[in-house]
């Protein structure tokens, strides 16, 4: 079972998708051993669950931010979470990509 410092659930608004966000997000995760998913919302915006080293995870959030490069990010919301919300990329320790919720 990995130990996480910090968890964070994320939701990205703006043009979020079809711009290659969630691919952007797991290549970053994945760079900086950061656990957890990423998804489309039916509402337009992208969620993530992350979970690592407290600075791996802030500059997951920083990444977000800006998104990838066709990306226009009006707003980032970020939530604490908890290992739950991990699902078992939490056990795993991997990180990817969901269907749309």
């Amino acid at each position: 079972m990995t130990s996480f410092e910090k968890i964070v659930r994320v939701r990205v608004s703006g043009r979020v998708q079809g711009v290659g966000f969630r691919a952007f997000v797991q290549r970053h995760a994945e760079a900086r051993g950061i656990a957890g998913w990423v998804r489309n919302r039916d509402n337009g915006e992208v969620e993530a669950v992350f979970g690592g080293s407290e600075s791996a995870v802030a500059a997951l959030c920083e990444v977000c931010r800006r998104g990838p490069s066709q990306a226009h990010v009006e707003r980032l919301d970020i939530f604490e979470a908890d290992r739950a919300a991990l699902g078992e990329m939490g056990e795993t320790g991997e990180f990817a990509q969901r269907g749309t919720a």
